[in-house]
């Protein structure tokens, strides 16, 4: 099998996956660990992934609990060096048997130093994983956010917090992190009109491709501003929120992908590492004068959180609730949880 590249460039290596071809956006992921996280993680829809680390598969695939949805979402995978002996407490199966019975290809052997130099240079490519050339696919060009949300609403607990939580490809420890016993979390597709529902915050979701592509969705966000009420946008979420706010995002050269990204608080100068899956940034000049930066990403100063001056609307472009790690922004989501508290009159546990 061959990674073909739109640029003509070819990389062969040896299968490890299933035996079928994907076509997708090639990216890379600079985290040292964490595959089974990406490759569950509905950001990653209609991309094969590229992993920059050496070892890939030494402590296998633990239990489908674990997995950030319900199967992987990736195209494809391509690695350097895949090991078929794993060791690990909480694994269930093989990395590459989780890539089989999920129909999945992924290579290995591939010269990956070389193939993440190249998408550096001229950034993310089109490419497809086959035996022999075929058609590519720009996944960007459709809306991959309604692919991977859910078609039904969910409920989570029965607190007196009320959230709900917009599903553009949510990941599982965002519920997780607010799925607490004084709240009620609310999943909703990415299309839902919660106009006429009861809660007292909303949360928006990661998800994949151009944030551009879910205008209901915005039009509900500019909708519930109107009332006030508090909103937290995580990745994608806070693309949108920037887009119902008023400003403008852009499609980055090769995105930001991995749990090393660094990111600087714009107030208190402190610099946290983050986990990050996204192609498309906010655009800082874009935002109305009411809006500031909160984060920006201490590598090429793009925007990674944006807050209201006087309003409780915050996101951030980063994942606070990060699995496996790292865990230094988990108290973006303590905060959230306080302050609703704190409008309920009640003590949360956090």
């Amino acid at each position: 099998m061959k990674l073909f590249l739109e640029d003509g460039s070819i990389f062969e290596g040896e299968s490890f996956g299933a035996n079928a071809p994907a076509a997708g956006e090639v990216v890379f992921t600079t985290g040292m660990t964490g595959y089974v996280e990406t490759l569950s993680d509905p950001s990653f829809a209609g991309q094969i992934v590229v992993g920059t680390f050496p070892l890939v598969g030494n402590y296998g695939v633990p239990s489908s609990e674990l997995f950030e949805s319900e199967k992987i979402q990736a195209a494809g995978l391509i690695v350097s060096e895949y090991s078929p002996t794993y060791s690990h407490h909480e694994a269930r199966g093989s990395l590459a048997d989780w890539l089989k019975a999920s129909g999945v290809p992924a290579l290995t052997g591939v010269d990956t130093r070389a193939l993440t130099k190249k998408l550096r240079d001229r950034g993310v490519m089109l490419g497809q994983i086959a035996p022999h050339l075929g058609e590519f696919v720009n996944p960007n060009r459709e809306n991959l956010v309604a692919k991977v949300s859910p078609k039904e609403k969910k409920v989570y607990g029965s607190g007196p917090i009320r959230i709900i939580a917009v599903d553009c490809g949510m990941k599982e420890n965002i519920v997780r992190s607010l799925a607490r016993p004084e709240v009620t979390l609310t999943r909703v597709p990415w299309n839902y009109d919660f106009s006429h529902d009861q809660y007292d915050a909303l949360v928006l979701s990661n998800g994949p491709g151009d944030p551009e592509m879910c205008e209901i969705t915005i039009k509900h966000i500019r909708e519930a501003m109107r009332d006030g009420k508090p909103i937290l946008g995580v990745c994608l979420g806070n693309q949108l929120l920037a887009l119902a706010a008023g400003g403008s995002t852009y499609k980055l050269k090769y995105g930001h992908r991995g749990q090393n990204q660094p990111c600087i608080d714009v107030t208190t100068g402190r610099c946290y590492i983050t986990s990050q899956n996204h192609g498309f940034a906010v655009d800082a000049k874009s935002l109305p004068s009411s809006w500031e930066v909160w984060f920006e990403n201490a590598n090429d100063g793009s925007v990674e959180g944006i807050r209201h001056t006087s309003r409780s609307w915050r996101s951030v472009q980063f994942h606070p609730e990060a699995n496996p790690g790292p865990t230094d922004t988990a108290w973006i989501f303590d905060d959230f949880l306080q302050e609703l508290a704190g409008r309920r009159r009640i003590t949360i546990k956090i």
